[in-house]
């Protein structure tokens, strides 16, 4: 039976793909050809072609609630590369069969696809029953015994029960709410059900965007997004992929069943190649289409190009962010067989709880405080602007609140004076500036700093590598390694040259190839070339929190005490303290004989030449990255002009 495409797409099961069509009918008169979107697409009747994918091309948005001073909002598009935050809105209309889930919302292995949903009544299993109203989530679907089977799960008590639904399984099923956050990307791959539209509510709005903000100043309220698809396809005797709007007005037969779809081009993308068993590699295979706007040396992923595509695996990188302030900064993903060399950089740690965080047992963490701090206890330490620390735990001890003994969580630190030390307890929750001071000159190679140090680091690229012909590392101001990652890559190489492979990252670098070949004789030792990734700030913000999902999450700094207790202690900051601690261990000391130099009055009792010049380094890498000079940080202000006298 001939079916208009639009009716086509709206009944396709994605599930059954690839399906074979032939043109019956249509407007366009035979033999006529169009090009759509850079790509001629011949549509004779009697034509026959292979769809292979159905695509979201762009999302028409229209605001469902009305904003007071502004006309009746017109739908407009929603450019893919919004960098938007929403929340999703569940769907009230109701599922009437797992089939009808299934056909309809995306459910695979991804951590956004596994969706929830609810029943309103009871569902009575063979060995479970449902409850109503209880959270049903979808982990995949599978065939089982000859019948199609979802394989669910429900969590009871922190326990997790696993069962299957078949797909014959009535009932009214309703979308749960759902308390995440996602980026519009992340919704147009997994979250609009197909042939539905989504309702979702904006939460937040990069203001680093170029392009204009297409909502109304101020709002963050709820959208209904709406699909519009594009059709992939192949026809025969072409390699290209064809890709049309469902809204074409032509009729078309499913003749799947009855047609050899083996006549058409065997096109494999990026994801079909790494779902392939690691037994099919090696193979050959020809580029169609390479990733867009990046590329390798030599043009190995060039349209036309024949190459060799080795195996599939997982590879560590070591994410990384430029050190700027108010600039965009730029992310990298950097392999550990990066062969330039770094050297250590100031870190800046906003509170004393960062402090505990960032200590280690390779050496004591030396730090200098850029603001002042007046405790609301007698037993505790104040900080000057100045003032240098060795860090060495965390511990509780007691404080008299108002007549009453109570514990506090403090870090045991050592105060650097001129000639001696003295004991300091600074509470966790304290909220200051401390700038650490580098002692350390020596060159390291990334794997050595992931080993040897905890992440987040600072670093400088202090040599560049010199086995690429362009390192973008070498130009930064500064770079804070952030997390070590693992992700999914294929190692490929040119057919001329199989011995030289190269990484490509699965997720971030879509191509097509025709499979060519899997006879190939696999070379017994590879020379494996890596690249530093440059990635965008949506594909940065993903990785940080899909990788931070795995860790568990660190305690919750202590509070800082309520205003009622501090008003009660600020009485009694004016009275000399005198604070009889422990004297310091010898075996923390560190060489602080370097003299002052003449010109730093004001300054030579706060901050010894021996750290300025590390201050001076980081007051210069703000300026040069336009940030401003506030006042709780004078003291790097006047460390600069000292060091400027100096030369």
């Amino acid at each position: 039976m001939a079916l208009s495409l639009e009716e086509f797409v709206h009944s396709l099961d994605l599930r059954t793909l690839p399906r074979v069509l032939e043109i019956q009918s249509g407007i366009y008169f035979e033999g006529s050809i169009y090009e759509m979107f850079g790509n001629e697409c011949c549509l004779s009747t009697g034509e026959v072609i292979k769809i292979i994918g159905l695509k979201i091309k762009k999302i028409i948005a229209e605001i469902c609630e009305h904003i007071e001073g502004c006309q009746s909002s017109q739908p407009f598009e929603l450019p893919m590369n919004f960098p938007g935050l929403f929340k999703i809105v569940a769907d009230k209309t109701p599922y009437l069969t797992m089939e009808e889930i299934t056909r309809t919302i995306h459910i695979g292995p991804s951590r956004l696809g596994h969706p929830c949903f609810y029943h309103q009544k009871d569902i009575k299993l063979e060995n479970f029953i449902i409850k109503q109203g209880e959270q049903i989530m979808l982990n995949s679907v599978e065939e089982i015994n000859g019948e199609m089977m979802v394989n669910c799960g429900v969590i009871r008590n922190h326990q997790n029960h696993s069962f299957t639904l078949s797909f014959s399984q009535e009932g009214e099923f309703y979308e749960c709410e759902d308390e995440h956050i996602y980026t519009l990307k992340e919704i147009v791959e997994w979250k609009i059900p197909k042939n539905r539209t989504r309702t979702v509510k904006l939460t937040d709005f990069s203001n680093k965007w170029d392009t204009t903000n297409p909502f109304p100043k101020g709002f963050y309220g709820s959208l209904i997004l709406k699909p519009v698809y594009e059709i992939q396809g192949v026809m025969k005797f072409r390699k290209d992929i064809v890709r049309i709007l469902p809204s074409l007005d032509v009729e078309v037969k499913d003749i799947t069943d009855c047609y050899d779809a083996n006549w058409f081009l065997q096109l494999l993308s990026s994801e079909d190649l790494f779902e392939m068993t690691s037994k099919e590699f090696p193979i050959v295979a020809e580029v169609i289409e390479g990733p867009q706007g990046k590329q390798l040396p030599r043009n190995v992923l060039q349209p036309g190009k024949t190459i060799v595509i080795h195996k599939k695996y997982q590879a560590s990188r070591i994410l990384a962010s430029e050190i700027r302030s108010n600039f965009p900064k730029r992310h990298f993903l950097i392999p550990t067989s990066y062969k330039g060399k770094f050297k250590r950089r100031p870190r800046e740690f906003p509170t004393a709880y960062d402090l505990e965080i960032a200590k280690s047992e390779k050496e004591p963490l030396h730090v200098v405080a850029t603001k002042a701090f007046h405790p609301p206890y007698d037993e505790l330490s104040s900080v000057s602007v100045g003032d240098q620390f060795l860090v060495h735990h965390s511990q509780t001890t007691e404080v008299l609140c108002q007549g009453t003994k109570k514990v506090v969580n403090v870090l045991a630190c050592e105060k650097i004076l001129k000639k001696s030390y003295e004991a300091a307890l600074l509470p966790l929750y304290m909220e200051g500036g401390f700038v650490e001071v580098i002692h350390d000159k020596k060159q390291y190679q990334v794997s050595e700093l992931c080993t040897q140090f905890r992440l987040p680091f600072n670093v400088k690229v202090s040599v560049r590598d010199l086995s690429i012909e362009e390192d973008i590392l070498a130009a930064t101001p500064g770079l804070r390694l952030e997390e070590d990652i693992t992700d999914s890559y294929l190692l490929i190489s040119d057919f001329a040259n199989p011995r030289e492979c190269w990484e490509i990252p699965i997720g971030r670098w879509t191509m097509t190839v025709q499979l060519v070949s899997n006879l190939f004789r696999d070379t017994e030792s590879f020379l494996v070339r890596t690249l530093v990734e440059e990635i965008t700030e949506e594909q940065y913000y993903m990785m940080r929190r899909y990788e931070s999902s795995f860790l568990h999450p660190p305690p919750r700094p202590p509070k800082h005490p309520s205003a009622v207790e501090t008003k009660s202690t600020l009485l009694t900051q004016t009275e000399k303290r005198t604070m009889d601690l422990p004297k310091s261990p010898k075996s923390h000391r560190v060489d602080i004989s370097k003299k002052p130099h003449s010109n730093q009055a004001g300054l030579d009792s706060k901050v010894p030449v021996g750290c300025q010049n590390d201050l001076a380094n980081l007051g210069r890498e703000r300026s040069k990255s336009g940030a401003t000079a506030k006042a709780d940080t004078s003291v790097t202000t006047e460390i600069s002009q000292n060091e400027k006298h100096q030369k």
